[in-house]
């Protein structure tokens, strides 16, 4: 019982530890956007979205049918 609480707590601390070390690694950035900028991506995440709507509403129409 002991040695399975080691390992979870080590297993917990390595995982910890190996997440935040990209954190540490990032650089300042630039400041973000410049006034004026009109550059979004916008476009690719709405038409997932939209395609994952239509797929789950064919589900729900082809579940309801059967």
């Amino acid at each position: 019982m002991i040695n399975l609480s080691i390992r979870r707590i080590a297993l917990c601390i390595l995982f910890l530890g190996v997440t935040q070390l990209p954190v540490l690694a990032q650089g300042p950035g630039n400041g973000g956007p410049q006034p004026g900028a009109t550059n979004a991506p916008i476009d690719g995440g709405a038409s997932l979205l939209l395609a994952g709507g239509v797929a789950l509403g064919l589900r729900r129409l082809r579940r309801r049918q059967a």
